[in-house]
């Protein structure tokens, strides 16, 4: 399986603060739901200790959207939650 991230999703990736191997982490890992528009989410919650915008968090949760193309995925937007 290979997966590609759109780059609407990196742009995303860099502004929410996830990295390209949380992703993938998120992806072989992490929760799979449906989303819409026939499109597939991954959640996956990370140990994260540290300051984002000025406050302080201990989890980051990466949520990954994707649709899927053969084998392979394509990842399309990636939202990140701290708490």
């Amino acid at each position: 399986m290979a997966i590609q991230i759109h780059p609407h999703a990196r742009e995303r990736m860099e502004e929410r603060g996830a990295t390209e191997e949380e992703v993938i982490k998120t992806m072989e890992e992490g929760e799979t739901f449906p989303a819409k528009f026939g499109r597939t989410g991954f959640r996956h919650n990370f140990p994260f200790q540290g300051t984002w915008r000025g406050k302080s968090y201990r989890t980051k949760q990466i949520e990954a959207y994707g649709v899927q193309e053969g084998k392979d995925w394509i990842i399309i937007t990636v939202m990140t939650r701290y708490f």
